[in-house]
């Protein structure tokens, strides 16, 4: 179901077919080393491990910077209430959310797109080594760009000052969020919203699974040397809806490993904040009826969306 493609060599027609299918890769030959998701890793959890009352100095809604505590985001609820017609739980989640620095001058549009970072005083080392692992993920996000725009054989969508976000996402145990609600997950069922998502995570009981009209909900594969690559609602669009946005969700934790927690590195890449993004007319995109959209609103729309509260 989920294409691997090496990027020191890909298969565009690999790439087109996989993002067709599901919406998903597996990307190989990225260059990220495995030791700096590692040491990333290592500085995220010495975050998380801080006691609640510190880490609510730094605490803030969806799009914010800074920690989004638990039960202030319900992925689920962007496609709208459940088939009992109940709103959807919070995520089974905790997150340290960062952003790009490269503002505009323009002071409504920086308030909202590029706020300042905050960087917590008691690890001072997660600045400088996020730092470095968000230029590989920039880099890496311009060459599948490149890639996809290859793929269909097209000129790709660039970007000047992109409006990235970098979730690093924390799955705590089962011993400690308790049973889920009915319906509860790590994160519930959705899309991305932008035009690709770079993800680094840890398998688990507890893990993603994806979506695909074959096949229903499947594990993701997993392969540790690998980055897994989503296209978002933005790229689909671009594509006139030929490539699937990758609908995906994040299993609660699961009785059989009580203890698993999991981190999770996702880089979202979603252009330039009034990048104006029209959609491939056939044959290369499959519907002719949708409309030029601007990357902030279509974006806005969908964060404040999931926000709870």
């Amino acid at each position: 179901m989920i294409a691997t493609v090496d990027l020191r060599d890909p298969d565009p027609a690999a790439v087109d077919a996989g993002l067709q299918e599901a919406g998903f890769l597996l990307v190989t030959g990225h260059g990220v080393d495995a030791a700096l998701r590692a040491e990333l890793r290592a500085a995220a959890r010495r975050f998380f491990a801080l006691p609640a009352s510190v880490k609510q100095a730094y605490a803030v809604g969806v799009g914010g910077r800074g920690w989004l505590p638990p039960g202030v985001e319900a992925n689920g609820a962007v496609e709208g209430p459940g088939s009992d017609g109940q709103e959807h739980p919070p995520d089974l989640k905790e997150s340290f959310a960062i952003g790009p620095d490269t503002t505009t001058g323009d002071r409504d549009v920086d308030a909202v797109w590029f706020p300042p970072n905050v960087w917590p005083a008691e690890v001072p080392e997660l600045h400088e080594v996020a730092t470095r692992y968000l230029a590989e993920m920039t880099a890496v996000s311009g060459r599948l760009l490149e890639l996809c725009g290859t793929a269909l054989g097209v000129a790709p969508l660039t970007t000047t000052t992109p409006t990235w976000t970098f979730n690093i996402n924390r799955y705590p145990p089962l011993t400690e969020v308790g049973e889920p609600a009915p319906g509860q997950f790590r994160i519930g069922p959705h899309t991305d919203f932008g035009t690709v998502t770079v993800l680094d995570r840890e398998p688990g009981a507890g893990g993603l699974q994806v979506h695909s009209d074959a096949g229903g909900w499947e594990d993701a594969p997993y392969d540790p040397d690998a980055l897994t690559v989503n296209v978002g609602d933005l790229l689909a669009h671009w594509t006139g809806m030929r490539w699937r946005s990758g609908r995906h969700r994040v299993l609660p934790p699961q009785p059989g490993s009580p203890h698993e927690e999991l981190i999770s590195l996702v880089f979202f890449f979603e252009l330039d904040h009034d990048a104006l993004v029209t959609p491939l007319a056939p044959p290369i995109g499959r519907r002719a009826d949708l409309e030029p959209v601007v990357s902030a609103p279509f974006l806005r729309e969908r964060l404040d969306a999931i926000s709870v509260g």
